[in-house]
């Protein structure tokens, strides 16, 4: 099987690169470096996936770059994981999160369509969800008041995708994840930050009073469901479905630093902040769909997943 990945030089794209590599598959990876956080960081994320005979890699930028897209090998499925990232930082410059993750994926959506490729798997996001009173979330909840412009655009493609399904009958599902943590996670996320700053005894920012919560789940079982999610779509048609991956275990943010501290070893000094605009008080996961679709059962305990992200990140615990 060919895959064409996009965002394969990034933190969940890089792990999903590897584990199809390691099952026989030729992956062509497609990234853009986007310079929200250091190229030498997603360098040294690729550097697995360089070694390996069946791996092509181009450097394009799927929204400005159009034209080169023509260019690609031919595949037989996509795996969309590539976009512009960020709750906070699409507050401030919409637009760019407009154009890089909606019409970007308009760009992929019309090199499939061109192709006469019908295969797609979608990276969305739990951040759809805004402040869905109803807990925990489920595919079916109507989603119609994105409280970021991050999430107006994971939104705005899941329904295009679905417009693309319907007239040029393309096979997609879209996958909801949840605060996705572990090795290469991105250096600006908080379980990151966090781990890095108590471990050096430097204060950590919390964004409200604490209570606030996120259903973390672990890089290694976000990849398997991915994987589960390229198989289900390949053996299936028609198909379009929206499935959540997330851990269906949601950790309060002061519970969070309680199991960092208990993981370094070391006490942690908080300097509180307010809530920041576009934040959501709780994401949970309702897993069902995902158990019965992919057969999805996350395995890893938030203890277990940050014992493994400090020895990565060379922090005794």
């Amino acid at each position: 099987m060919r895959i064409l990945l996009t965002g394969a030089a990034g933190f969940i794209g890089s792990h999903v690169s590897e584990r199809l590599l390691a099952m026989g598959h030729s992956v062509i990876g497609i990234d853009n470096f986007d310079p929200f956080y250091n190229r030498t960081v997603k360098e040294e994320n690729l550097q697995l996936s360089l070694q390996h005979e069946k791996f092509d890699f181009y450097e394009i930028d799927f929204f400005k770059d159009k034209a080169k897209l023509q260019h690609l090998p031919l595949f037989d499925v996509l795996i969309h994981l590539g976009a512009k990232a960020g709750v906070r930082p699409s507050i401030e410059n919409p637009k760019a999160y407009i154009d890089a993750n909606y019409t970007g994926t308009n760009n992929l959506l019309e090199l499939l369509k061109q192709r006469e490729i019908k295969k797609m798997v979608f990276a969305s996001s739990s951040s759809v969800y805004g402040n869905c009173p109803n807990i925990p979330f489920t595919e079916t909840e109507s989603l119609d008041q994105p409280i970021s412009p991050y999430a107006f655009t994971k939104r705005g493609c899941e329904m295009m995708n679905f417009t693309y399904h319907h007239l040029e009958k393309i096979d997609i599902v879209n996958l909801r994840f949840f605060t996705v943590y572990g090795p290469r996670q991105r250096p600006d996320l908080a379980i990151h930050k966090f781990i890095k700053k108590i471990s050096n005894g430097e204060p950590i920012q919390m964004f409200g009073d604490g209570s606030t919560a996120r259903d973390y789940t672990f890089i290694n079982d976000i990849v398997s469901g991915v994987i589960s999610s390229m198989d289900y779509v390949l053996g299936h048609s028609p198909c379009f479905e929206v499935i959540n991956l997330g851990n269906n275990s949601p950790v309060k943010l002061n519970e969070l630093i309680a199991a960092i501290e208990a993981t370094l070893g070391k006490e942690a000094k908080i300097e509180p902040m307010p809530m920041q605009p576009g934040d959501v008080d709780i994401t949970y996961a309702n897993i069902a769909k995902a158990q019965k679709l992919l057969n999805y059962q996350p395995t890893t305990s938030i203890e277990e997943g940050l014992k493994a992200f400090a020895e990565w990140l060379n922090v005794e615990v």
